[in-house]
């Protein structure tokens, strides 16, 4: 009974602590004068291929690895000391953020302002303006997320996503149909900020 109680009291924090990313963040504790380096790897002698303004707000942290945090970085991804960047006070993101999507062969694009509207463009076409609400998460599913608006339906997942044509990774996968088409496209999805 005893042991039980002190593991149950040991998780706790610890789950407590655990965060949920992908996840926007602001640059923090980096001088006027200098900029917070983006490397090739998770670790301070890795070689630089980037870096972020002393002041950068909007940082999305894909995922972590120890005291480092896989970032953007043009058309790769790289990693920045979890020590220089503040996590926004978002709440739920999925209630409170725009995303921008993305999708190759056939190359598309989906910008998302939640509770407003989506635009949709393939490659060729004019943009197509969508009246949207806002994401439903899943009912049994905290890592699944669903967004309709007029003849579109996107289901958005928490997961790793590769767009297949650069060294950029994602945190979001979105698998959106499209019933005026009756086509389903696929790719990824960043958070972009309010």
């Amino acid at each position: 009974m005893i042991r039980t109680l002190f593991c149950l009291l040991f998780l706790l924090p610890v789950s407590a602590l655990a965060q949920t990313y992908p996840a926007l963040h602001d640059v923090t504790g980096v001088a006027a004068n200098d900029v917070l380096n983006i490397r090739a790897e998770p670790s301070g002698s890795a070689g630089k291929i980037g870096a972020l303004a002393h002041n950068a707000t909007n940082v999305e942290v894909i995922r972590t690895s120890g005291s480092w945090g896989l970032v953007t970085a043009g058309e790769r991804s790289g990693w920045v000391s979890m020590r220089y960047l503040a996590r926004q006070p978002d709440g739920d993101y999925a209630l409170t953020r725009t995303l921008a999507c993305y999708g190759t062969e056939p190359f598309w694009n989906l910008s998302i302002t939640q509770g407003t509207r989506a635009t949709f463009t393939a490659m060729g076409g004019d943009p197509v303006q969508i009246p949207v609400g806002l994401l439903q998460r899943s009912a049994n599913r905290t890592d699944r997320f669903v967004l309709r608006g007029g003849a579109m339906t996107a289901i958005i997942a928490r997961a790793a996503c590769s767009d297949g044509m650069s060294d950029r990774e994602f945190g979001l996968t979105i698998d959106l149909l499209s019933d005026a088409r009756g086509t389903l496209y696929s790719g990824c999805c960043s958070l972009t900020g309010n």
